[in-house]
């Protein structure tokens, strides 16, 4: 090899460790510092806490309870069975049916239930808008309730729609405090039954969708969530309309769904309970908004321990364990168990056993008759 050949490859040799030596700082960087695109999104992005605690995983809750909301549509029999064998496993006593329907829908759904296991679960009645448009409609569904009172039912529940989107033949929206169904509440004050109504959504489902929207997430995998108002009339007005009617009904018992959707400002629900003493909430699917604020929840729990009943919404028989939690312990930073609802972490505000008594079944014993209270502790 001639000296112009060494000097050649001397040289490539020489480059070639230069890259190397560049490159081993400039790979660690890579690694270290992800690249723009590499940036996870907001789905993507899963921390992991390191927070050490102590924990508390209560399987069980400390009392049995009463689960006034909850749904079950047309179950059959062995439908039923496994409830049953689930609700023992963690302390449910008695399960409120919402969607039992009317007429014979009604009849079959309490034959299910009620007919299997007299004791253990209650079904509410729901009202048709088949002849929204004929005179009388007001009057005849009140005589439909009060049939199916006699065929079994225990109250009356009231879905979402009523106030958004059911709407009279011209177009015309129904008020929730349209004065057409006045002869239904006042049945159901003589009847002695509560009526459980859904009224609006989350305030934030009527707040512009945009990335500073903390239902952001859920509303991504349900748009249809959203309540523009091109088609919905605004929070505030439905929150005007649904007080004015359990106003209009002081002999009827009214129970708000989710926490009236004021689980984000319980001042303002502490003061909506103190106008209107015929009105109660339930928590079903507003765990997220009481777990972030564990002071107030507890301080507002035991102000209004009388105003509030246990539910869960959608039934899922492990996920009452953070229901159970919640209320039962002081364990801090833990993980909802529906990322949709709160992106945010969760605290226990436990309650003392008088509060918990209350709302696990006290409460639900004062409004829904034909409960056998025997099955609960004094």
């Amino acid at each position: 090899m001639n000296s112009r050949q060494s000097i050649k490859l001397f040289s490539i040799l020489f480059l070639a460790a230069l890259l190397v030596l560049f490159a081993r700082p400039r790979a660690a960087m890579t690694q270290q510092s992800p690249a723009k695109s590499q940036t996870p999104t907001i789905d993507e992005y899963q921390p992991k806490s390191t927070l050490v605690t102590k924990e508390h995983k209560v399987e069980r809750a400390k009392f049995p309870f009463i689960d006034i909301h909850s749904h079950h549509w047309n179950p059959t029999a062995e439908e039923v069975d496994r409830l049953v064998r689930e609700m023992d496993t963690i302390n449910l006593r008695v399960m409120v049916n919402l969607s039992g329907g009317t007429g014979e829908q009604l009849k079959n759904t309490v034959a299910v239930m009620k007919g299997r296991y007299p004791d253990r679960f209650v079904v509410f009645a729901n009202m048709k808008y088949d002849d929204l448009n004929t005179p009388g409609f007001g009057k005849r569904v009140a005589a439909r309730l009060e049939e199916d009172v006699k065929n079994g039912a225990q109250g009356l529940k009231i879905f979402k729609n009523f106030g958004m989107d059911l709407k009279y033949a011209n177009g015309e929206r129904v008020h929730v405090d349209d004065p057409e169904f006045d002869a239904v509440f006042e049945k159901c004050a003589e009847l002695k039954i509560p009526v459980l109504i859904h009224v609006a959504e989350p305030s934030a489902f009527f707040d512009p969708w945009d990335y500073q929207n903390e239902r952001w997430e859920e509303l991504k995998e349900f748009p249809g969530r959203a309540r523009p108002p091109a088609k919905y009339p605004p929070f505030e007005t439905l929150m005007a309309e649904r007080n004015r009617l359990f106003a209009k009904h002081p002999r009827t018992n009214f129970i708000a769904a989710h926490l009236g959707f004021h689980g984000n400002d319980l001042e303002r629900l502490g003061k909506t309970l103190d106008s209107l003493p015929n009105m109660y909430v339930d928590i079903a699917a507003v765990l997220a908004e009481l777990g972030r604020q564990p002071y107030s929840a507890h301080d507002f729990l035991v102000k209004y321990q009388d105003r509030v009943l246990m539910g869960k919404d959608i039934y899922e028989v492990n996920e009452y364990k953070w229901y159970f939690r919640a209320l039962e312990t002081r364990d801090e930073y833990f993980e909802y168990y529906r990322k949709r609802h709160a992106f945010w972490r969760i605290y226990g505000f436990q309650v003392p056993d008088e509060v918990l008594k209350n709302v696990y079944y006290k409460n639900a014993l004062k409004l829904v008759p034909g409960i056998d209270a025997k099955a609960f502790p004094q």
